[in-house]
């Protein structure tokens, strides 16, 4: 029966000859009903509200924007880190090297001749008349600091390498950093979601029990759910999208220190990072607003 219906409906409403002006004067009546709802709240209300989102957001937004620096400074770390290759007297260089290049992560290879080194460490200790002892040698670079250690025990068992030398701590450091980073951006997007969504569906709420009267008479004279619900949608999105405005303010300051951090470190900022930041803060305030009013309209009104 409830098929039959819906089927009917739809049947009927395609014969139905649009009107763009009605249609037009119905988005208008529905968003003047977001801004009666948002000004029925109160500004005191609002304002709380406001406020404390903006604070969630201000603290999403300045981790986020630390996170991709210390990213860029994890990667350039990782891309010094190299691997050094010491080959056995009387193997051929580039045979050696043909296979590394083959290994997986491989970024780049240099070679660096015995009788280079020998040269320098002859200069820095003031060595005379020795045989050479060293043997020559291949930096390697990998492309990402995790795989080093795959690297290597990839190109230990290669013929002509006798053995092999890495930072290994300071990988290990590298990665670390990483996973650190990479798990406070996850844990500071999930606490910001939760308290944005909690927030909102806390005020929505209250806007449909004071609006219960009203909505039930329009239920009762056909009017439609998505009349009836996208105002209070657009209220929740209003909210998350003033606030993610508000958010963006302090990230100048926070902007300035990184890039002096960047500076005098001698590593180059991430390229539009802040304009990455100021656009999620306003994707992630607005939709969480609009997430949380969803939640509150499944909760609390039956529609």
């Amino acid at each position: 029966m409830d098929n039959s219906r819906q089927q009917l409906k739809k049947t009927v409403k395609k014969h139905i000859p649009k009107d763009w002006l009605c249609e037009l004067r119905i988005a208008y009546r529905i968003l003047m009903e977001a801004v009666n709802d948002i000004l029925r709240t109160g500004w005191p209300t609002n304002l709380i509200i406001i406020t404390t989102m903006v604070a969630i957001l201000t603290i999403f937004g300045v981790l986020f924007r630390f996170t991709l620096s210390m990213s860029t400074f994890a990667g350039e770390l990782g891309n010094v880190l190299e691997i050094s290759v010491y080959l056995k007297p009387n193997t051929s260089v580039s045979t050696v090297q043909e296979r590394i290049r083959t290994v997986n992560h491989v970024k780049s290879i240099k070679l660096i001749p015995k009788a280079e080194s020998w040269n320098s460490l002859r200069k820095d200790l003031g060595l005379h008349d020795m045989e050479n002892p060293l043997p020559d040698t291949l930096r390697v670079r990998v492309d990402k600091p995790e795989n080093t250690m795959e690297v290597c025990n990839t190109i230990k068992p290669i013929a002509g390498v006798e053995d092999i030398g890495y930072a290994r701590e300071l990988a290990k450091k590298i990665q670390i950093l990483t996973n650190v980073v990479n798990t406070t951006m996850v844990v500071v997007v999930l606490v910001s979601a939760a308290l944005t969504i909690t927030i909102i569906n806390n005020t929505i709420r209250l806007v449909i029990q004071a609006r219960k009267d009203e909505i039930e008479i329009m239920r009762l004279m056909g009017v439609s759910n998505w009349y009836i619900k996208t105002p209070l949608v657009m209220q929740g999105a209003f909210y998350g999208f003033v606030s993610s405005i508000f958010a963006v303010l302090p990230l100048n300051c926070i902007q300035g220190l990184l890039l002096q951090m960047h500076k005098f470190f001698l590593i180059p900022a991430p390229v539009y990072a802040q304009n990455i930041v100021i656009i999620a803060l306003l994707l992630i305030g607005t939709s969480f607003g609009a997430c949380g009013s969803l939640w509150a309209i499944k909760k609390h009104l039956q529609v």
